[in-house]
């Protein structure tokens, strides 16, 4: 019989978890052992009392103190021992609320949004290193990120209205600090912040650090509060958290090794198609259906929504002055090899997404370009996942569409680098390379200002009014919470066995 493993007793673990005679081991040979129920010793609430729904003298002195007097037969070598959290709130420990947030008889549940999760987590703190005192450095770049957030980055999130840069600037971190167990909506704007600063200074670890964990933070507990239900208590929190961690899944993407110049005869290096804009941008607009009963009277959301260029639509992406119409050539033969339950979705869903790009490409406002991501369907994005040529040269303009958005810090140098991944997916000799010259063309142009001829239409303050347009972006929302609430699953889209970009046969 192999001899027993020893380990290192801890007696670092919450009260609570000492009073229900749990056992404390160290977290590592908790996790590597699978042992007994222990107390995992996390800050700000332990694992433990997080799962029972109680809270957890980590993240409350006063809890320690109730628990020290309900038992006053502990012992004071076991009392010395639990760690009293800083007063502050940490970067080493995003904050977590002890409990829920009450929620109304009938919340509405969304499903839990699958975003790209981020490349590292901040560690947290040492056991040693928990003491009363707070951390002036940790408490210092909390102050720098709030501060350079409504200093500076509020101002930079595309609002067309001065009341909607103040809505960002002012009403938004209010809300945060409002208490009621929203700290999602704190840490989402600390994330920002982070990944502003770190834009300024790439190579700055500790905001790297802070960069990820405040993302981490936010995402965990957001997506926590949706799956609790969405109720008229926290549906403004939730949109604009939802909205901040759209421009966190944007903004993370400046981090991200430059696919785009990667040799493409290398499978493992190939570039991948930015699906986190999709999920990030899609979740948007999944929590304003869901939550449009409540949302639909508030003064913030209604100017934050005011301040977006008209959605006026025109839903025939083959009229005479549709630019990205050549888009859909082929696309009856291409659909006579596919499955019958998949072509009329997969028609609408290529469709759409032209009639979106026409629209953008004439909007004077540079910002209509990212109505793209939180409008296309589930369907057009399940056929970027799959690789579709048709879907990457679509996406592909897209990209080429925010050229124009290229002095946005959070969009700079996007244009050409994701235009320059997609055309690396294609073989030569590809018949998709004629629809990739408008993309390229633009993409690789210095700076963001564009020729008329390059762009190659007159930018309008309006689309004009015809039939078959829908109307405004509240109008917009109204037709698509409908069509949530009588939603049915579409079935997934199947993926040949061979390698989807192959060279097509000349014409």
């Amino acid at each position: 019989m192999p001899p027993r493993r020893s380990h290192k007793k801890s007696r670092a673990g919450c009260r609570r978890c000492k009073n229900r005679k749990i056992k404390v081991w160290r977290r590592l040979l908790d996790s590597c052992l699978s042992l007994k129920p222990s107390c995992d010793e996390v800050h700000p609430r332990c694992g433990n009392c997080a799962k029972h729904g109680v809270p957890c003298d980590f993240s409350n002195p006063d809890v320690l103190e109730q628990l020290t007097a309900a038992t006053p037969a502990v012992s004071a070598e076991n009392s010395i021992g639990a760690p009293t959290p800083s007063p502050s709130a940490t970067i080493n420990a995003p904050r977590t609320p002890l409990t829920r947030p009450r929620a109304p008889s009938s919340p509405v549940r969304v499903p839990r949004p699958n975003p790209s999760p981020p490349t590292s987590v901040y560690s947290q703190p040492s056991i040693s290193s928990a003491t009363s005192d707070p951390n002036h450095g940790d408490r210092m770049l909390e102050l720098r990120l709030m501060h350079h957030y409504t200093n500076v980055t509020s101002k930079t999130l595309l609002t067309n209205s001065p009341a909607a840069e103040d809505i960002w600037q002012r009403a938004v971190p209010q809300m945060a600090f409002s208490g009621n167990g929203k700290t999602y909506l704190a840490d989402a704007i600390l994330s920002v912040a982070a990944l502003h600063l770190r834009s300024m200074a790439p190579d700055d670890k500790c905001l790297v650090r802070a960069s990820h964990a405040y993302s981490a933070s936010s995402l965990s507990a957001y997506c926590a509060s949706l799956e609790a239900g969405i109720t008229a208590d926290n549906a403004e929190a939730l949109f604009l958290t939802a909205t901040l961690i759209a421009f966190q899944a944007s903004a993370s993407r400046l981090f991200i090794k430059d696919d785009g110049d990667t040799d493409p005869s290398d499978s493992i290096s190939r570039y991948t198609p930015p699906l986190s804009w999709f999920h990030a941008f899609q979740g948007v607009k999944t929590v304003v259906a869901s939550s449009w009963q409540w949302i639909c009277h508030s003064d913030i959301v209604k100017v934050v929504i005011d301040s977006q260029p008209s959605f006026q639509l025109n839903l025939n992406p083959r009229s005479p002055d549709s630019y990205f119409g050549h888009m859909l050539e082929g696309l009856t033969d291409e659909l006579m090899n596919e499955d019958p339950r998949y072509v009329a979705a997969t028609t609408q869903a290529y469709s759409h997404a032209v009639s979106v790009l026409n629209w953008a490409h004439k909007n004077y406002h540079a910002a209509a370009a990212l109505a793209f991501p939180a409008t296309v369907s589930r369907r057009y994005v399940d056929l970027v996942d799959a690789k579709r040529p048709r879907a990457l040269a679509i996406l592909a303009c897209f990209f080429a569409l925010l050229k124009r958005m290229d002095n946005v810090w959070w969009l700079q140098d996007v244009s050409r680098r994701e235009v320059m991944g997609l055309v690396n997916l294609f073989e030569p000799g590809s018949k998709w390379w004629r629809h990739l010259e408008w993309p390229i063309r633009i993409a690789l142009l210095d700076g963001s200002t564009i020729p008329q001829d390059i762009w190659g239409t007159e930018l309008e303050e309006q689309a004009p009014d015809q039939s078959g347009v829908v109307g405004s972006m509240v109008q917009h929302i109204e037709l698509f919470a409908g069509m949530l609430n009588q939603s049915h699953v579409q079935p997934p889209i199947p993926i040949p066995d061979e390698d989807l970009i192959v060279p097509d046969s000349p014409d």
